[in-house]
């Protein structure tokens, strides 16, 4: 793998607080706006430059994209973002207390690179998940219009002791920023790698790596990658070596991620009685009613189903899956095929708005809440896939079913920018 160090453009240690946010797709334009509220530092400023406007002004508005070079270009001029002299690399620590790791605090420590856009050309930096081409678009113009990656991509590698003792050594000591984020009360810590000895050992122990795997971001490494392509055709000097060949990421240890089940919530029963639903589902699975509490599914192919109050445990029959098929094997797959295709008549996930999707972090009871609301008629919760599973799967050049993984913590935005020159 090809990275480097680079000179990062990031907030002062009085203001990170009042820059940093949420990325830029985990919340609506409101909710930017709400967050935000008078507060002219909030990277949200320059992620989500529509609450700049008028309320229902589009967030594709090519005024808006206008916008978010002009307010990059304003935190820099008042000094709330401010590049540094040195190459080098950070490191990310994130504290979360999460049900998926027994609600026990846990921290899991990436180290902030410029990963190389060719890699990703080449498959060297590997996908999970099909991308839009109307979403890569939007953020191959926030990338163009501000000649800079203003957040980064969430990487996997395979664990490596040579990163981890470095990491450790750097955990010890003061971080550079360290705060609590409000809404989700997660603990965040930076550190700058500027000793050129690590710097060297990062970029030797990288270059060792066969891949890297992205967990979180795909949209944003694809328009990295093309508005990369883009400026070496329009550089009739092109070495190869320029900054625009490289995009921001951070790269954390596969086995410290947590991976949140990623839960359905469906409209309709398409015609049917809940009687005839659930006969339905016995034809696969083994129904078993679990009452009125809260009921999480315990292993691999079993679900939680909420209906008419009462929660029921779902158990995938032997035979019903083939555990050879990477895909077929997950439960997403599973629970698509045999409930949501074969019963429900969803068959396009990402199309099909009788269904919506929400993320282990939100917990069991939003589900329900959402069901007894009468907004939706029935929940199916999932156990979730594991790191594991997406590196096989990305090795063997498949790719996931949609909706089918959510990671938490998710990185926050705003401790640090890459600039493309």
């Amino acid at each position: 793998m090809r990275i480097k160090p680079f000179k990062g453009i990031r907030p002062p240690k009085q203001y990170v607080e009042e820059v940093e946010s949420r990325p830029y797709d985990v919340l609506s334009s409101e909710e930017a706006r709400v967050e935000a509220g008078d507060n002219e530092k909030s990277l949200y400023h320059i992620i989500k430059p529509e609450i700049n406007f008028p309320e229902g002004t589009s967030e594709y508005d090519p005024r808006v994209y206008e916008e978010a070079a002009r307010q990059f270009q304003k935190f820099q001029d008042n000094g709330w973002l401010v590049q540094d002299e040195k190459e080098q690399y950070y490191i990310y620590a994130q504290t979360s207390c999460l049900p998926a790791n027994g609600n026990v605090e846990k921290t899991q420590y990436g180290i902030v690179i410029g990963a190389y856009s060719g890699d990703y050309v080449s498959g060297k930096i590997k996908k999970h998940e099909l991308t839009r081409a109307d979403k890569e678009e939007d953020r191959m113009k926030h990338v163009r219009v501000n000649n800079a990656n203003i957040e980064p991509v969430f990487f996997a590698y395979p664990d490596n002791q040579v990163l981890l003792d470095i990491i450790a050594k750097y955990a010890k000591t003061e971080p550079e920023y360290d705060f609590i984020a409000p809404i989700d009360g997660f603990g965040h810590k930076f550190w700058c790698v500027a000793d050129d000895n690590d710097i060297a050992a990062i970029t030797e122990t990288f270059a060792q790596m066969p891949a890297l795997y992205i967990a979180d971001g795909h949209h944003r490494s694809a328009a990295a990658a093309l508005v990369g392509a883009e400026k070496a055709k329009q550089n009739p000097n092109h070495r190869g070596d320029e900054e625009y060949n490289y995009f921001m990421a951070v790269a954390f240890p596969a086995s410290q991620l947590t991976i949140l089940d990623y839960n359905r919530v469906v409209r309709d029963l398409n015609g049917l009685t809940s009687e005839q639903f659930l006969q339905a589902l016995a034809k696969n699975f083994n129904v078993e009613n679990k009452g009125r509490d809260e009921y999480r599914a315990k292993e691999p192919h079993e679900f939680s189903l909420y209906l008419d109050g009462t929660w029921y445990s779902l158990k995938a029959k032997p035979g019903t899956y083939d555990e050879t098929d990477p895909i077929g094997v997950l439960d997403v797959s599973i629970s698509s095929r045999l409930i949501l295709d074969e019963i429900l008549g969803i068959k396009d996930l990402r199309r099909d708005n009788r269904i919506d999707f929400v993320g282990g972090l939100r917990g069991l009871g939003e589900l329900k809440r959402r069901v007894d609301s009468g907004e939706m008629r029935t929940a199916l919760a999932l156990y979730p896939v594991t790191m594991q599973q997406i590196m096989n799967i990305a090795d063997s050049g498949n790719i996931m079913p949609p909706k089918a993984t959510w990671f938490e913590p998710k990185l926050r935005s705003g401790l640090v920018i890459h600039k493309l020159s």
